[in-house]
Parts: structure tokens; C-alpha cells; sequence
């Protein structure tokens, strides 16, 4: 069984809005059911969880009857941190899944899911144990000179780099395990800390899948105007 958590218990602060960003409305649909729309349809999916902010869950619910999401099974509260709130998800499928399934984690702020980039994450890690979307990096990177931090010496090559973002997907066994020992130990799970960067702090080994430019996370108020420029694109038929 594939199994898709859905991350969307942030507040979004930083978005200015006065509700969290992933239930703001575009072209009267939340955010949030964009990606969940990305989930539903894609045929290797077979059950969706949302871990959502505390109090919104019956709008979840609300929402994805609205919307045709019959394959969200589950809807968990988010924790106080992003790490968390994937806990508080990968422990509540502890009496459903077996060590084999796959759990897909995605930000609920990330509506513009490619079908062959989740496609792809799944089935390599059907192939490896893990997969995570990633993307080359096409910028040069600096470091900061310690002495005058207006000034470097050296760089980074970008042939080194890839872009890591959601979706990731892992076998159920061992992301359980991994949860289990990084809050139990204090491991991975502090400030920015994601599943993907937990489990090399554990000594994981990560494998990457496709990604997209695509794959835009709405944070700004700029990132929810280009959301909007790709609806666009999409509606007059110049974006596939």
C-alpha cells in the first residue's frame, strides 16, 4: 500500500494572511485541495493522511467531501514543529501499515505535484527503501569569508549540489524505526530539520528522484502570485 502524508500544520506567518496559507482560496479552491488533487489522482496512491493545524480538521473534511478527495482516510494534528507534525503521522499508520508500505510525505503548501515526479519517487523507493525529489542547482554558490563577511574566496561547485524538496518517500518499517530513535535521542529533529535530513543524521543513505521547477512551496506572498501565473498558463493552455 502507498500511503501519502500530507504536511499542512503550519500557520504560515510569513504569508500575511489572517488564516493559515494552505487554506487560502484561489479561484475558490484552498490551496491545500490543489495537492490534494495531485494525490487522488495519481493511480499508484492508494490512501491519503493530513496532518493539519489543530482546530481545521473538520474544515479538512469539509473541504474534501466538497471536492471529490475519497481517498483521504485519515486527518492527524500537527505538532508544535514540523518534525513533529510528520511524527505525529507516521505514528498514528503504526496499527495500519506494514514495514513494506510506502509513505509519500508532501507539504500541503506544494500544489503543483508533477504525476511523473510522484510516480517516479515512488518507484524508486519500491527499488531502494527511500527516494527523494530533488533538482539540480544552476546558481554558484559562495562561501562567506569568516575575517570580512562582505567578501569570499571560495565556492561551491554546483556539480556537488542538488536541490532536495517534497515529495520523499520511504518504507514504512524504517521510517517508523527512524522517528522512534531521533525523538527518543534528540537527533535530526531541531530548527529546520525535515525527514529527509533526519535520516542522514541517523546515517541513512538518501536516494534521489526526479523533481520540477514546478514544484513551487507557497511561503511569500510572490510565491502565491507565481501559484496564480501557473493556474493561469494552465487555463489558457500553454502549460502542461
Amino acid at each position: 500500500m502507498n500511503i501519502a502524508i500530507i504536511i499542512a500544520g503550519g500557520s504560515g506567518s510569513r504569508m500575511g494572511q489572517s488564516i493559515p496559507k494552505q487554506f487560502i482560496t484561489i479561484h475558490d479552491k484552498p490551496v491545500l485541495i490543489y495537492t490534494l488533487e495531485g494525490f487522488q489522482s495519481h493511480k499508484m496512491v492508494d490512501a491519503i493522511e493530513v496532518v493539519c493545524i489543530d482546530g481545521w480538521q473538520d474544515v479538512v473534511w469539509a473541504y474534501s467531501r466538497q471536492f471529490g478527495i475519497d481517498k483521504l482516510k485519515w486527518i492527524v494534528p500537527g505538532g508544535g514543529t514540523g518534525q513533529e507534525s510528520i511524527r505525529n503521522g507516521v505514528f498514528n499508520l503504526e496499527d495500519t501499515c506494514h514495514d513494506d508500505d510506502i509513505i509519500i510525505i508532501h507539504d500541503g503548501i506544494r500544489p503543483l505535484i508533477e504525476p511523473y515526479v510522484l510516480t517516479d519517487v515512488i518507484e524508486k523507493c519500491q527499488e531502494y527503501g527511500n527516494a527523494v525529489t530533488s533538482m539540480p542547482y544552476n546558481e554558484q554558490i559562495f562561501l562567506v569569508n569568516e575575517d570580512d563577511p562582505s567578501t569570499t574566496t571560495k565556492y561551491i561547485p554546483r556539480e556537488t549540489l542538488r536541490r532536495v524538496a517534497t515529495p520523499q518517500a520511504y518504507r514504512f518499517g524504517i521510517l517508523d524505526r527512524a522517528y522512534h530513535e531521533a525523538f527518543e535521542k534528540g537527533i535530526g529533529i531541531y530548527g529546520s530539520s525535515y525527514t529527509n535530513t533526519m535520516m542522514v543524521e541517523l546515517g541513512k543513505t538518501l536516494h534521489f528522484a526526479a523533481g520540477s521547477d514546478k514544484n513551487i512551496k507557497l511561503t511569500t506572498k510572490d510565491d502565491l502570485e507565481l501559484f496564480k501565473g501557473y493556474l493561469e498558463m494552465k487555463k489558457d493552455g500553454h502549460l502542461e
